[in-house]
């Protein structure tokens, strides 16, 4: 059996959960998830289409189809497994001495994730692997909890819902390519499951991913927060959970609903922020796209200068490919 690893270092804490709640033990499911949920951004960035696996309907596998027959999942799915169709590896999380790491992943530490090749795995389905870590290390963050909102109120910056999750370093990988346009075409082959309406969680694609590097949105006080102003909240800490006042359809995407995830997320102890857009969103004939988080940001970064520090997922899937 071939297995691959890819020796990281965790630049912050890295949470996956537990039963209770709590971070003090480690959970390799937390982090595959986490893995599983960027290589379906890198592969709609691609041109290839992911399903959902939380919604029925939208998740594999298609019905009433053997699980050996063409279009019975998707490209994810064929890796990573749905009902019906095994993953094609063991995954685990070891320590810097090659044994099953337990316990939370800290700050500094060294830890390796090994993937165990269980059914033969195409060169394509490692090349994907390799890129999506190599997407979660430089543009993203990993996880079942990535990041609170960060603050710069005195006394506050390291209380807990203060910090920031899910930051690491790739320092050795396997030697893997594979040329974009094959990816592409891999990506794309009429095998794969493709007869779902994508509209739901579509923006959910590199094609719509962008990050800004050493910048971190944080709350300054009690009553103004630089995030909340980005997202549409409002800023005073007693109502930050509503919209502001005249909140456009803009607001209430990025913003979120309650228990729902944010679509801008920014860290401070390694400044990042980065965050998705959705073009399919119109206001007043104007798109929620890359121009209007842009000028959000230039509201909140007086020297921000777009043109240089705003990377889109476009210009990533090209350094990446490089």
């Amino acid at each position: 059996m071939t297995n691959k690893e890819w020796k990281c270092e965790a630049l912050t804490d890295i949470w996956t959960g537990d039963a209770d709640q709590k971070g003090d033990r480690l959970i390799p499911t937390g982090l595959l998830g986490s893995i599983r949920w960027w290589f379906e951004v890198l592969v709609r960035g691609l041109g290839g289409k992911a399903c959902d696996p939380t919604l029925d309907g939208i998740r594999c596998p298609t019905k009433n189809k053997s699980p050996h027959e063409p279009g019975h999942h998707c490209v994810v799915c064929e890796l990573f497994g749905c009902t019906g169709w095994a993953r094609k590896f063991r995954f685990e999380v070891l320590d810097e001495n090659g044994q099953i790491k337990q316990v939370q992943i800290k700050k500094g530490e060294t830890f390796i994730l090994r993937f165990t090749e269980l059914r033969p795995i195409e060169p394509e389905e490692w090349c994907l692997l390799d890129l999506t870590l190599r997407l979660i290390t430089e543009y993203g963050a990993i996880g079942g909890k990535t990041v609170f909102k960060p603050s710069d109120e005195p006394g506050r910056q390291n209380a807990f819902h203060h910090r920031d999750f899910g930051l690491i370093k790739i320092e050795q990988h396997p030697t893997v390519y594979c040329a974009r346009e094959k990816l592409e075409e891999y990506v794309k082959r009429n095998q794969w499951r493709s007869n779902f309406d994508g509209s739901a969680f579509s923006w959910a694609s590199l094609a719509n991913f962008w990050c800004v590097k050493e910048r971190y949105l944080s709350r300054q006080n009690g009553n103004h927060s630089l995030f909340n102003r980005v997202v549409g909240r409002k800023e005073r800490k007693s109502q930050s959970y509503k919209l502001r006042d005249g909140a456009t359809k803009f607001d209430r995407w990025l913003a979120g609903r309650q228990q729902e995830s944010k679509r801008v997320f920014s860290f401070k102890e390694v400044r990042r922020t980065f965050g998705f857009v959705n073009p399919r969103l119109q206001v007043q004939g104007q798109s929620l796209g890359f121009n209007e988080m842009k000028q959000r940001l230039k509201n909140i970064w007086a020297d921000f200068d777009a043109k240089a520090e705003f990377i889109n997922g476009k210009q990533i899937l090209t350094q990446l490919f490089s």
